[in-house]
This record gives C-alpha cells, sequence and structure tokens, in this order.
C-alpha cells in the first residue's frame, strides 16, 4: 500500500475557523480516510522535529488551513514540503453561506456541520489520491 496521506491543519488556536479545520481533520483521519491518511501536527513542523521533516519530504500532503494566512501551506512548503491540495476553511464557508461557525473550544452545531462538509470535500481528495475508496 501507498504511504499514508498526510492531513496538516492549521493551529488556528482562539479562532473558530481554526477549530473547523481541526475538527474536520479528526474526521478524516480518526473515521471517514483512517487507513489512508494520518494526521500530522503543524506544531511538530515549527519546532523543527526532524523525523517529521523527513517524513514530510516524501509524503502527499492535504493542508486545511482556517483563514487567508494559510499558515499551515507555508509552513509545510518552508520546510521542504509539497503541498499536494491546500484548502481553506473560509472557502467552504462561502459555498455553505448558512452554516455560521462560532464557538472556540467547543464549536456550535453550525461549526460541526461545517467541518463534516470540509471532511467530506477532503475524504473526496483522499480518495481521488488513493485511487479508491477510504477505508476499502
Amino acid at each position: 500500500m501507498r504511504e499514508k496521506v498526510l492531513i496538516i491543519p492549521c493551529s488556528g488556536i482562539g479562532k473558530s475557523l481554526g477549530s473547523v479545520a481541526r475538527e474536520a481533520s479528526y474526521m478524516v483521519t480518526e473515521e471517514l480516510c483512517r487507513d489512508r491518511t494520518r494526521l500530522m501536527p503543524l506544531a511538530l513542523l515549527v519546532l523543527g522535529d526532524k523525523e517529521t521533516r523527513t517524513e514530510l519530504s516524501s509524503a502527499e500532503v492535504i493542508t486545511i488551513d482556517g483563514c487567508v494566512k494559510a499558515c499551515a501551506a507555508k509552513v509545510v512548503e518552508g520546510t521542504g514540503g509539497t503541498v499536494a491540495h491546500g484548502l481553506q476553511v473560509l472557502d467552504v464557508c462561502r459555498r455553505h453561506p448558512k452554516l455560521k461557525p462560532s464557538g472556540i473550544s467547543e464549536l456550535n452545531e453550525s461549526g460541526h456541520e461545517l467541518a463534516h462538509a470540509l471532511a467530506e470535500e477532503v475524504k473526496e481528495l483522499v480518495e481521488d489520491m488513493t485511487g479508491g475508496l477510504s477505508n476499502a
């Protein structure tokens, strides 16, 4: 089997859209595509963890950023990785204008629904990248 696709969400601590990014990442790596993905914490790259950087250099990566600063994508590229797909929560918000996330440590219902919509988009990308159903 091919190496797992790395899912790297922004840290976005203290921001609702960052919480949506992380929640969607958990849905993808723990439920929807658990056999084909692995969550990589952005903090390990920022701290310069050697093992993490080595793994990153040969992996396919999907970043999920909460805002236009695109910190996850920038850190991945700045530490030697290549972003196969860079997603932004704001783009998903525009596609689902009725979903208004709020809350930080605990997202509201709209936030969870937005995270689920984002997770489904990531799932489709993972299926395209790995050539099949996510948990087959």
